[in-house]
């Protein structure tokens, strides 16, 4: 049986992770993903410090960086990619997620 992985890091978000990480305050441990209620299409995603390891977390070590992702979100980010786009007027973390089946026209909340 081939498991599959939570989420895949792309070599663009990992690089920005670093980024971020190496110019953190102190306390920072981490990058952490969740999902939560909310937008228009009904959950959004969000990325927080990490600044306390969580024990029931699951971590995904993917393109030399470690993600912490909430237990409650796995269900939702089954097989996602985690990408950095960059364009002339905005900068984001994208996630493109196979098991959507809805987005917002702001592109900011999803459905499942």
């Amino acid at each position: 049986m081939i498991e599959k992985k939570v989420i895949t890091i792309s070599d663009n978000a990992a690089k920005r992770i670093r980024d971020i990480l190496s110019n953190a305050e102190g306390g920072v441990k981490g990058v952490r993903v969740s999902v939560k209620s909310g937008g228009c299409a009904g959950m959004e995603y969000e990325m927080t410090y990490l600044k306390e390891t969580l024990s029931t977390d699951e971590i995904v070590k993917d393109n030399n960086v470690e993600v912490h992702i909430d237990p409650k979100a796995i269900m939702y980010l089954l097989g996602t990619t985690m990408d950095y786009k960059e364009d002339k007027f905005s900068s984001s973390f994208v996630f493109n997620n196979p098991n959507e089946t809805e987005r917002c026209g702001c592109g900011e909340s999803f459905k499942i």
